[in-house]
């Protein structure tokens, strides 16, 4: 007689073999539900924190006397995090464990957030960017791992699709950080208005929301799981011995992620600048337009993981890439509500970039997934050089910065269209 367990492995079987059959890979599978739940609320978690550096710039300028080159050592402590502690969080990943990834992610991102208090109390911006550096370790930590986690709760070959459905609500975070940041920190009516009363009493909130959520997940059971990062699974199609630097699609993404978050920070980073110097938004109303600023990246993820269904996820990279040249050229010429609505595009079109060079250059790696994972989320440290050079010509002329992030998508149209190889 065939136990319950037994049973139902084999009916998932035959599942996944009609499906195989039809030509389609399931999404996931019932064992991972509440696993799967949880590390998508993760993206949303670092989405908030992200944007919400971008509102801090503004609030930076208006209450510290920051410039804009200044103000952009904002992204340089974030984004710097992630090349320090990206290999350093892949390595203890490996050894430790998707789980106590995450849990140690969630436990440097609430001390970050904690931090924010005896940086407020000192006025001490030296002190705000350590806050922000330790916060982004978290995030940073939480990036290596979620990605090759999500990629791991299902079928390899359906991992583009649930890595681009949790960066979706990685966008629903991204639109939460600005109308917090402009209702807490630039409205003009908050009683606490140009001080950093507000930054403080917001992070303390943030941490205990975070801390929150470490404790809950640290009871959840995470189900084994058997998949292609598993170290006696060889990588599809390789040699064992094969060098992941011998991998030229994982060579070419880190190469993408660089220019691509590049790109992202220095765009996000002086949004709010442009509308009110451009369009004379007040800060407030420039903070909140953020807010649909990011749901266009929402946007472009549905539709971009729709149409992922029928385009190879690389010719579609190059597509959004090739909108966004055209976008930041019309930016550029300071064209009014046509300037600001391509401005507003920008983020529809970066929508799929991150998720999808992620995952193209973790395509086929087996055992070395989880060290090629690091490697990508270190590729994030061209956010914070990117935002300090933009911010020297913002200082002159913010239309003008936005040439900058051209050269950026010629290269992810590269890696889209000429540099990813199929196999």
């Amino acid at each position: 007689m065939m136990s319950s367990d037994s049973l139902e492995q084999e009916t998932a079987q035959v599942s996944a073999r009609k499906s195989t059959s039809r030509g389609i890979t399931a999404f996931t599978e019932k064992k991972y539900f509440v696993t799967l739940a949880f590390v998508t609320s993760l993206f949303m978690c670092w989405g908030i924190a992200l944007t919400m550096g971008d509102v801090l710039n503004r609030h930076f300028q208006n209450v510290l006397g920051l410039t804009k080159a200044q103000s952009g050592l904002v992204q340089f402590s974030i984004f710097g995090a992630y090349a320090i502690m990206a290999v350093p969080a892949g390595i203890f990943m490996k050894k430790m464990g998707y789980k106590n990834g995450v849990l140690l992610g969630l436990s440097l991102y609430a001390l970050g957030a904690f931090l924010f208090v005896p940086a407020a109390n000192a006025s001490s911006f030296g002190i705000f960017r350590i806050a922000l550096f330790v916060l982004a370790c978290g995030m940073a930590t939480l990036e290596t791992v979620a990605h090759p986690f999500m990629a791991a709760l299902g079928d390899q070959r359906s991992s583009d699709q649930r890595i681009n459905f949790a960066q979706s609500f990685n966008a629903v975070g991204a639109f939460i950080g600005p109308t917090m940041g402009a209702h807490f920190l630039l409205s003009a009516s908050h009683e606490a208005a140009g001080t950093l009363l507000p930054v403080k009493q917001l992070y303390i909130w943030i941490g205990a929301v975070i801390a929150l959520i470490a404790i809950t997940f640290a009871f959840v059971k995470v189900p084994a799981i058997s998949d292609p990062h598993s170290e006696d699974q060889p990588a599809a199609g390789t040699a064992n011995t094969k060098s992941l630097f011998a991998h030229k699609n994982f060579v070419w993404a880190v190469v993408a992620q660089f220019f691509n978050v590049a790109a992202q920070a220095g765009t996000w980073a002086f949004f709010i600048n442009y509308g009110h110097e451009k369009m004379h938004f007040s800060d407030e109303k420039a903070g909140y337009l953020m807010s649909v600023f990011m749901l266009m990246m929402l946007a472009g993820r549905i539709v971009g993981t729709s149409l992922m269904r029928f385009i190879a996820p690389n010719k579609l990279l190059a597509a959004f890439a090739i909108g966004n040249v055209l976008m930041c050229l019309i930016v550029a010429q300071d064209w009014g509500w046509v300037s600001y609505g391509a401005l507003m595009m920008i983020n529809f079109f970066f929508s799929i970039m991150y998720p999808t060079i992620f995952s193209l250059g973790l395509k086929d790696l087996g055992p070395k997934t989880q060290q090629a994972s690091s490697y990508i989320v270190m590729g994030m440290f061209g956010g914070a050089v990117f935002p300090f050079v933009m911010g020297h010509i913002a200082d002159t002329d913010v239309a003008m910065a936005y040439y900058l992030p051209i050269v950026c998508y010629v290269v992810i149209f590269l890696y889209g269209a000429r540099l990813y190889k199929l196999r």
